[in-house]
């Protein structure tokens, strides 16, 4: 039986419901991942659980260690991925409180380490990212977001800036430009290093707030916050569907 992993992102830092068989601080080649893994039972299948920012939330997006995360996760027996991340909605249709199970994902960040593939190697090794989401894993979310009654969209393009700011309103119109529809700051290098450990990879985007210059109110951490308390909820109902 597959074991998944679960990371979660903001307002994700600890999975209620989960059983817990064990806790594991693992040490990487890479580093101290963000967190203790958390080794347990969730929906009836075994399950490890990664706080992306730790627990509690204090490390900032372009500061997470993604190679370690990634690396301790597999290390502890992970063989899927399942990411959960708090988004800001760009297509008209990613209102607040909307998932979306992105299928395709542009990277605006930079200077993060973003490969396994680095320093003394005996070869170069390049990864066909043509479609950085496992099929598979995808259908499972939409599956289990239709039985959970959600208002969901079962694709769009993730961006993926920097942080830890929030985006100005003309990078904003400039990544619409580009066909992205929702925008967060830990979409990658996340994917393209599950790709490198061959981890299946999917992620349930929960849009929190409207990008920049998509509304007329100021975007606050008060209304985030608020969107993420109802959210969350029905994002560990649509892990616990998927699982079972």
């Amino acid at each position: 039986m597959t074991v998944h992993a679960i990371i979660g992102g903001t307002g994700l830092t600890e999975l209620s419901g989960l059983m817990l068989r064990e806790i594991r601080s693992i040490e990487t080649p890479y580093g101290l991942p963000s967190a203790d893994i958390v080794c347990g039972e969730f929906a009836g299948r075994e399950v490890l659980f990664l706080a992306r920012h730790g627990h509690p939330h204090r490390i900032a997006p372009h500061q997470v260690n993604y190679r370690a995360n990634l690396w301790a996760l597999r290390h502890a027996g992970a063989q899927a991925v399942i990411a959960v991340n708090a988004v800001g909605g760009i297509h008209a249709a990613m209102g607040t409180g909307h998932f979306c199970v992105p299928h395709q994902i542009i990277d605006y960040s930079y200077g993060r380490e973003h490969t396994f593939f680095a320093g003394d190697l005996d070869h170069v090794t390049h990864i066909d990212f043509s479609h950085p989401y496992d099929a598979q894993l995808r259908e499972r979310l939409i599956v289990a977001l239709q039985a959970q009654g959600c208002a969901f969209s079962d694709h769009g393009v993730y961006g993926c800036t920097q942080g830890p700011r929030l985006e100005t309103a003309a990078e904003i119109a400039r990544m619409e430009r580009d066909g992205c529809d929702i925008v967060g700051m830990t979409g990658m290098p996340e994917a393209a290093l599950a790709r490198e450990l061959q981890l299946p990879y999917a992620c349930l985007a929960l849009v929190v707030n409207p990008a920049a210059g998509k509304a007329n109110e100021v975007i606050t951490m008060g209304a985030i916050e608020a969107a993420l308390v109802e959210g969350i909820g029905l994002a560990r109902a649509v892990l616990a569907r998927v699982l079972a």
